[in-house]
């Protein structure tokens, strides 16, 4: 495994080991491999942004970001957010990390799919948010050499990746469909599931028990 890529470096720390470790046999391919490069997308943003960045607590949020959607999580009814901000949290807490940096890092998983918040917050919080904008969305690529992309994907391929995480964020989803109201994976559900209806924020305002 490759932990330098275009000058980026996955501390070396017994922490980050762990972590990798834990990710590894946790999750699957797919999105062991995308973790692993929303960290390294997210650290690249922070260079063009010209920010000091905790690169271990950045990695933590990134690996952990969607632990929510492996299988130990398919009967919660919880943002699959969440509980990756959970696991992640009590992982950090019980290898000795701080209350803060643990707290920190519940913020960037519970936030990375709530857009137009995550930038204003801490570096480690904005950029496991910005990591997997650039790995799922797109954006941000122009802030990549050609180079920068090539080596991240070398060492961790995308094969079929967009129709891959749409399916593993249905699947991650489906069965807490109430929880996706105000966010992205509505819209995922919508995409896979014909019988699927949003619940409708104008809806539940007019529809709810006050008389005015």
């Amino acid at each position: 495994m490759t932990d330098t890529i275009a000058g980026i470096s996955v501390p070396d720390t017994a922490l980050t080991r762990e972590i990798t470790e834990y990710i590894r046999d946790t999750e699957d391919d797919l999105l062991y491999h995308h973790s692993r490069r929303v960290f390294f997308f997210g650290a690249f943003q922070g260079r063009v942004r010209n920010q000091s960045v905790d690169h271990e607590l950045l990695y933590a949020g990134a690996m952990f970001h969607d632990m929510g959607l492996t299988q130990g999580y398919m009967d919660s009814t919880l943002r699959f957010e969440v509980d990756g901000a959970n696991a992640v949290k009590e992982f950090l807490l019980d290898h000795g990390t701080s209350a803060q940096r643990a707290h920190d890092a519940w913020l960037a998983i519970a936030l990375h799919t709530t857009p137009g918040v995550p930038e204003f917050l801490s570096p480690e919080i904005a950029l496991v948010s910005a990591g997997v904008e650039t790995d799922v969305l797109g954006m941000h690529l122009e802030d990549l050499t050609a180079e920068q992309r090539d080596a991240v994907v070398e060492a961790h391929p995308r094969p079929d990746f967009k129709n891959r995480i749409l399916n593993a964020f249905n699947d991650g989803n489906v069965h807490r469909p109430h929880s996706t109201f105000g966010n992205m994976n509505a819209d995922v559900l919508e995409h896979f599931n014909p019988d699927f209806k949003r619940d409708n924020f104008v809806e539940i305002i007019k529809g709810n028990d006050w008389s005015e």
